[in-house]
């Protein structure tokens, strides 16, 4: 491993003036799950790294009537068993419980879990492999490849690699928004602008300035949080990324029909995706069989299935409806 500069700031300011002042390529440190992989692979070689993981400023949990408020260096385990989040937002705690190994949960936080890159074979592999990703203009073998786990949704001619996350997954349903702090000051970013498709350049993966952290992640009050779930469909039950998921929610009125219907798609796109046309199918409509089936067939009709993935269509199409009805089952309670 390179040698790199270790830097510890006593407050959010401090991080953001050592981040003004840093060479380019520095990064954050916070849980550190994601970055020491990156940084072993040789992915990442930061001249130095910014430890924020003790700065209580970004440990904060709170719960109102209007809004949940995380800070993004609260741990996963946290908020997931957070009591309010596993009572009126079981999607949100889902999803953290299924994301990943209880030792990655318990060091993991929720601000950096939503910046982890993919897990592309390719991309992870080294230099032997061309990835766009990684070595831009080199090309992406991915396209010519094994791609049983990559994009059907929001790919490109340069990158079809997954976004691997969970947690982006349900948030994006409930129309979360992040804050983020940098030289000019705050601003506040909705959750579905933090992360863009490939494109032209795979290299840039979300919106954020290199000299930018987020400071919290705020998640409005919605009754649709109590009929929610997280359906994630792996290889393995104990702990693997998605093949596919789901986070939906829905509200039900007096006649069982639908009148809020939230569905985030995991496992399955180069980003987080809300699929806000298969929701608008089920507005108005009794959730059925039939209906969640059909909300799961809008969700992928514009999937780019790869050569040896078109499987996770169907099972794309499965996970959603399954989602609904246990969204249903538990909005009806």
């Amino acid at each position: 491993m390179r040698s790199f500069a270790y830097v510890v700031p006593d407050s959010v300011a401090g991080a953001v003036d050592a981040l003004a002042a840093a060479e380019p390529g520095t990064k954050l440190l916070a849980g550190g799950t994601t970055l020491y992989d990156l940084m072993k692979l040789g992915i990442e070689a930061p001249p130095a790294v910014i430890d924020i993981h003790r700065l209580a400023e970004l440990t904060e949990i709170s719960t109102d009537e209007d809004e949940l408020s995380f800070g993004a260096g609260a741990k996963m385990a946290e908020v997931a068993d957070h009591p309010v989040v596993r009572r009126d937002y079981p999607a949100l705690s889902e999803s953290l419980w299924r994301a990943a190994s209880q030792q990655l949960r318990n060091m993991a936080t929720v601000g950096g879990n939503l910046l982890q890159r993919t897990r592309c074979g390719y991309f992870r592999g080294g230099a032997e492999f061309p990835c766009n990703k990684r070595n831009p203009g080199s090309g992406c073998a991915a396209l010519e490849g094994l791609d049983r786990t990559h994009a059907l949704l929001g790919t490109s001619d340069t990158c079809i690699a997954t976004y691997p996350g969970d947690w982006a997954v349900a948030l994006i349903a409930f129309d979360a928004e992040l804050d983020v702090v940098g030289p000019a000051g705050e601003r506040t970013l909705p959750l579905g602008e933090l992360h863009v498709e490939p494109g032209d350049n795979p290299l840039l993966e979300h919106t954020l300035t290199p000299d930018e952290l987020i400071l919290r992640i705020r998640v409005p009050a919605t009754p649709a949080g109590r009929g929610s779930t997280y359906h994630k469909i792996r290889d393995r039950e104990s702990y693997a990324f998605a093949l596919t998921s789901a986070a939906t929610a829905v509200t039900l009125d007096a006649q069982g029909m639908v009148t809020d219907c939230r569905i985030g798609l995991g496992g399955v796109a180069t980003r987080p995706w809300r699929a806000t046309a298969a929701e608008r199918s089920l507005i108005g409509e009794q959730l059925t069989m039939e209906t969640a089936r059909h909300a799961g067939e809008v969700a992928f009709a514009e999937a780019r299935p790869p050569r040896t993935g078109a499987f996770r269509v169907e099972l794309g199409i499965r996970t959603v409806t399954d989602a609904l009805l246990t969204a249903g089952k538990r909005a009806a309670r």
